[in-house]
């Protein structure tokens, strides 16, 4: 999966490819879809959500560039697949999930696995997490017509958020947002699909 569907892509970024080798894929997929668990497109799990292309977790969070002790908030728990990666790397990761069936599944996945710097909170992901605020690292997975003012405001000095924003559902831009002395610079990295996020600031 690694040298195939991520680095002949054009991701050399060592402690992603590292976690990614790492992390088992096929533990955050329902039983039955464990054989397509590697392949190179997304899976469901469940009340309309799913998990991530191999690919596109690894653009993802090499856009991120997350570093060892970073606070990194989540908005998307879902099978847990993302926090892990970003734990593996060292994060310390806060993870929001409206889905309670998906909450309480990653929970145990990610415990089973002892990925211990994972905090998982069950609320509207829109709003981030502003008790644990602000991270230095944030990083949506789920598109939605704009981004989340709460979530820009959580972003601490030099952080870098990223977000899929599209004015269709389903279709989507994925952008990143850097804070640098109290201003936000924007810069579009390309077309991506994402399942709706949903929320006071979302659909």
């Amino acid at each position: 999966m690694v040298r195939e569907q991520i680095a002949s892509r054009g991701i050399t970024d060592t402690p992603v490819l590292a976690a990614m080798r790492k992390v088992p894929r096929h533990m955050f997929v329902e039983e039955a879809l464990r054989s397509q668990a590697y392949e190179d497109h997304p899976l469901p799990i469940g009340y309309g959500q799913t998990i991530s292309q191999p690919f596109i977790v690894a653009l993802m969070t090499s856009v991120l560039n997350v570093q060892p002790g970073m606070r990194v908030l989540e908005i998307g728990t879902g099978s847990g697949y993302q926090a892990a990666i970003l734990a593996e790397m060292g994060a310390e990761v806060y993870s929001v999930e409206r889905i309670q069936s998906l909450y309480s599944a990653a929970l145990t996945r990610l415990n089973k696995l002892r990925y211990f710097n994972v905090h998982l909170k069950l609320d509207d992901g829109t709003m981030g997490w502003p008790e644990e605020a602000p991270f230095q690292r944030i990083m949506v997975t789920a598109g939605g017509p704009d981004v989340p003012p709460p979530l820009l405001e959580q972003l601490d000095e030099s952080g870098i958020l990223i977000i899929p924003v599209g004015a269709r559902q389903r279709s989507q831009e994925l952008i990143r947002f850097v804070k640098k002395e109290g201003k936000i610079m924007k810069a579009n990295l390309g077309s991506v699909m994402f399942v709706d996020l949903v929320g006071t600031h979302g659909w």
